[in-house]
């Protein structure tokens, strides 16, 4: 028997989802709270399997709750269910440890199937949920080793000089070039290696020297 403490700050919410579980085989309603401070209390005090958690609420809200509870009772799943699908939202619930993210608008059979996928451990995210983690990862920066290579000869020297801290007068008297010469090289470096300024250059020059 899975069993789950109901936590919405609604009790018709809490009434609707205890009927629908009810005629689920295998699941138990066993407790309810109106809060994340209730909740934690609750769970401490009944040891649910699953807690199906809302977001906004008064006190203490879903995101607070759900860290403090998975901190607290590894062993206690946590699957959200709201009717928010803000970015933050998900992406925080869920490094705070939830098991899954729904919306309260969830066909009852399959949040029957999400209740007992996240008991035996599975992770469950509503439709287009998925789509919005993604969303949230950073891109990776190119390698340095690759862009490296894109530069010409002449101005991997010249960023080295930038990396140094050379102005562009200095390494026009040493390369025994222009300053505007020198000032259109920087230019294609900063475009070529995605770069804002001279400083973004030359960290990123030292830190493709020091990675080598």
């Amino acid at each position: 028997m899975i069993r789950i403490l109901l936590v919405d700050d609604q009790s018709l919410i809490r009434r609707g989802l205890k009927a629908v579980l009810q005629f689920e085989e295998g699941l138990e309603v066993l407790g309810e709270a109106d809060n994340g401070e209730t909740a934690i209390h609750q769970v401490a005090a009944l040891h649910p399997d699953v807690i199906l958690m809302d977001i906004r609420m008064p006190v203490m809200d879903g995101v607070a709750a759900t860290r403090e509870i998975c901190q607290r009772f590894p062993q206690t799943n946590v699957l959200v269910l709201t009717t928010f699908d803000d970015d933050e939202y998900v992406t925080q619930a869920l490094q705070y440890g939830a098991a899954g993210y729904l919306l309260k608008d969830t066909p009852p059979e399959e949040l029957a199937q999400a209740i007992r996928a996240v008991h035996k451990g599975y992770t469950q995210l509503g439709p287009g949920i998925g789509k919005k983690i993604i969303a949230q990862i950073p891109t990776p920066p190119p390698s340095p080793s690759s862009s490296w290579e894109e530069l010409t000869p002449r101005e991997q020297e010249i960023l080295q000089f930038i990396a140094k801290g050379a102005s562009n007068r200095e390494i026009a008297q040493v390369l025994y070039i222009s300053e505007k010469t020198v000032k259109n090289h920087v230019t294609n470096i900063l475009s070529r290696l995605n770069l804002r300024d001279r400083t973004q250059a030359a960290i990123w020059a030292n830190s493709y020297s020091t990675s080598r």
